[in-house]
């Protein structure tokens, strides 16, 4: 497809979508320049099988916590649990955790609770935080900022689709940005518009698949070879050529999940 080689900074490959042609999906990442994935655990008690899928295959990697949609339904975690886990040679990032308050709003105090905690993981172990923040702006940025003051973390803001306002409070504090598949819809105009005001060094490329593919492949399956077709997007939202493109966000990568370094 390209020759450049990219990064798919976060997938869903446990994901029962993908069961019946787990290696040939790798497989294709592969041949489309995507050198290497990070698969996301949502829900703790699954993280042994997301650990499998990156022990298995070579380019993948692993991240775990708790996702806020799921924070009220699963058993809190702790600093220790997650700090535990951490120590696999595999495991690159803390999350994904963050806030979501369209449809999970009634477990918002939880939400916030499970997110300090996962903060302070990352905190400990100095691997990104990896939110996800959907209809929660004002408090994601709050937390965001309070927690900075009580000691520094690194941290994405996954699949960000949110108000240019919290990019900015994201980017202030030296956090990174994610390009997922909704930054290429066609009418997605104003969010590559929040895109191309960040610096191009704190920029990432995902899938978040099997969801929200990219076109050409949009209301499909989506899979983590399908990143080139954002990465493609990406690179005309900042000017620049794809080889130039995929170069500089696969090194912002490598600074940010430093554990997944090539």
């Amino acid at each position: 497809m390209n020759q450049a080689t990219i990064v798919d900074s976060h997938c869903h490959l446990d994901f029962p979508d993908f069961d019946a042609e787990r290696p040939a999906v790798i497989q294709r990442a592969l041949d489309a320049g995507v050198e290497r994935m990070v698969t996301i655990c949502t829900r703790l008690r699954l993280e042994p099988q997301v650990r499998a899928i990156a022990e298995q295959f070579d380019p993948v990697y692993y991240a775990a916590g708790t996702h806020p949609m799921s924070a009220a339904e699963e058993p809190l975690t702790t600093v220790d649990e997650l700090v535990t886990l951490s120590k696999h040679p595999k495991f690159v990032g803390i999350g994904e955790t963050g806030l979501d308050y369209h449809y999970t709003s009634d477990s918002a105090e939880i939400q916030k609770q499970s997110l300090r905690i996962h903060i302070a993981a990352a905190r400990d172990t100095g691997l990104p935080l990896i939110i996800h923040a959907r209809a929660a702006d004002d408090d994601m940025a709050r937390i965001l900022r309070d927690e900075y003051a009580n000691g520094a973390y690194n941290c994405v803001m996954h699949c960000f689709s949110s108000s240019a306002e919290l990019a900015k409070a994201a980017l202030d504090l030296g956090f990174y940005l994610s390009m997922s598949g909704i930054a290429a819809f066609p009418k997605s105009k104003d969010l590559r518009n929040i895109f191309a005001q960040a610096p191009i060094d704190r920029i990432l490329v995902e899938t978040d698949s099997p969801y929200l593919a990219p076109p050409p492949h949009r209301g499909q399956r989506n899979e983590p070879a399908y990143t080139a077709h954002t990465a493609k997007v990406g690179a005309e939202t900042f000017g620049l050529d794809y080889d130039e493109f995929a170069a500089l966000t696969t090194a912002n990568f490598d600074r940010l999940f430093w554990k997944a370094k090539a």
